[in-house]
């Protein structure tokens, strides 16, 4: 036996050893401990075994419930649960499937009793599984054959429709069986041209985690542009078998190279309004708590970087008409925008440093804590200027700005009741004017940071930071970090179908300097 052979060999006999332990339960930390190996590394091992990307080998489910405990459906833009959730057969051993109270909460705002709900990246079958419990159809697919043999078990329960009946007072007849098979998203061509409800699906993000170990045909393998431009087809399908005026819900994160963000999130919406959807909500999905220490959170301001705590949830809309082209003005009837500099006194230091991308203060320090832990994180000798993109355009011009400025911080809101598409691409402008004024006056600037929020314009959503990556395209920039920042309050009474926007955006960008 030649060397090759017993490498061979001893990775055979260390595998099947790793799958052995996991069937008995062994967590993937122990493991790795144990024989030396990372968590992708065990994690490759059971998707090539065992044809699926799970945490736990041989586990049968136990129904407890068929309801969670306590359930209201969210009214604001931004969901986070303290629970991940695990009535009837959902469970968390699916790397990388939602919580089922996201397809719950989608279901519930956005379909009626016995609507047809299309979810084409099914995985275990975590929409399919609500759609049973809820009284609507369902059509579940996905590409890997051994996921729909999943999801056929997590759908093996019995339900009552009565049972039902606590949620929003809808009177559910009938419980249906949800139609699961293989199929490829990129071609729906089995269903008819405007047949479905709602589309409920949370894709594979591209080449973070691999659900299948060869298939040529998953999309989780695939790199950045080709999963863009993948999707671009099931967006066109979407679009396709979509009822006029029903909803598309897409769960979707960003990734992150070399310690800056890669907006992958605001990619993919930009994919799905290109095939013509329009954009109904922009709901923010943050982990629940999440908040580094010890190692991650020395690492973090060291190294300057943020964990990834936030994932976008685009409800786009199909509309009921071809959708009209905005008629842009011939002279923009706004004068200019003049943005100016304000002096905003920073005492001391924050008692903590926020380390993911998701920053939540009280109401009464939001701003005191938002601005102490921009300038700590992202100018070192307190070498920084605050500038104002305001609503009135008659603020005079006394941009004076520090020639030795370390960092930009930029502010731009636009006013719900008053924004048109030809003021934000004024405002856009004048952004990209500035950014571009301060690039060539400032020899020390490292970064520059804006503030802003998505805006509602003529019952669609606006989304502004996106508009604003989109529009701000130069060499001499990297776009370090998207930031999520909100307040603690949860006190929104909501009647209205809209959500209540309550995020907005830090957009960070760094200066390359040769």
């Amino acid at each position: 036996m030649d060397k090759r052979d017993r490498i061979n060999k001893s990775e055979k006999e260390l595998q099947e050893l790793i799958i052995k332990e996991k069937i008995d339960g062994i967590s993937d930390a122990e493991l790795g401990k144990k024989y030396g190996v990372t968590h992708k590394y065990i994690e490759n091992i059971i998707t090539k075994t065992q044809g699926l990307n799970i945490s736990k080998l041989n586990v049968s489910k136990k129904i407890k419930t068929l309801q969670p405990k306590s359930f209201h459906e969210e009214q604001t833009s931004v969901w986070s649960f303290r629970q991940r959730g695990n009535w009837a057969t959902h469970s968390g051993e699916y790397r990388g499937n939602w919580s089922p109270y996201i397809p719950r909460n989608i279901i519930l705002k956005y379909s009626d009793p016995g609507d047809l709900i299309l979810d084409y990246f099914c995985g275990a079958g975590t929409t399919a599984v609500e759609c049973k419990l809820l009284g609507r159809k369902c059509i579940a697919m996905d590409i890997n054959d051994q996921a729909i043999e999943l999801t056929k078990r997590n759908l093996k329960f019995s339900v009552q429709s009565d049972q039902d009946s606590l949620f929003r007072q809808e009177s559910i007849d009938n419980i249906y069986e949800p139609q699961v098979m293989v199929g490829d998203a990129r071609d729906l061509s089995a269903i008819s041209e405007n047949s479905i409800d709602l589309i409920c699906a949370h894709p594979p993000y591209a080449n973070i985690i691999h659900y299948t170990e060869s298939n040529k045909n998953d999309l989780s393998s695939l790199g950045f542009n080709d999963f863009l431009s993948e999707m671009a087809k099931v967006a066109k399908e979407s679009f396709r078998v979509l009822k006029p005026g029903k909803k598309c819900a897409i769960l979707i994160g960003d990734s992150r190279k070399q310690k800056h963000v890669i907006p992958l999130g605001f990619e993919l919406i930009q994919v799905y309004l290109s095939a013509g959807f329009k954009l109904k909500e922009l709901i923010i999905k943050r982990q629940y708590n999440c908040k580094t220490t010890g190692f991650w959170y020395t690492n973090s301001i060291k190294h300057n970087f943020l964990l990834l705590s936030h994932e976008y949830l685009p409800i786009f809309e199909k509309p009921v008409e071809n959708p009209q082209k905005y008629l842009m003005e011939e002279k923009a009837t706004y004068g200019n925008i003049t943005p100016y500099s304000k002096n905003i006194k920073i005492e001391g230091t924050p008692k903590e440093f926020e380390t993911t991308t998701v920053w939540i203060f009280p109401e009464k320090d939001f701003d005191d804590l938002l601005y102490k832990n921009v300038v700590e994180r992202y100018s070192s000798e307190k070498k920084y200027s605050f500038i104002d993109f305001g609503a009135s355009l008659d603020y005079p011009n006394s941009l004076n700005l520090r020639e030795d400025t370390e960092l930009i911080y930029a502010t731009l809101f636009l006013a719900n009741e008053n924004s048109n598409i030809n003021q934000v691409k004024h405002y856009l402008n004048n952004l990209s004017n500035l950014v571009n004024q301060v690039l060539l006056q400032l020899s020390k600037l490292r970064y520059i940071v804006i503030q802003t929020s998505d805006v509602r314009i003529d019952d669609f959503l606006e989304p502004l930071a996106k508009d604003i990556t989109d529009f701000i395209q130069d060499n001499r920039l990297w776009l370090k970090e998207i930031i999520i920042v909100t307040s603690e309050t949860n006190a929104y009474q909501n009647s209205s179908d809209e959500l209540v926007i309550v995020h907005q955006y830090l957009l960070v960008y760094e200066i390359k300097h040769e």
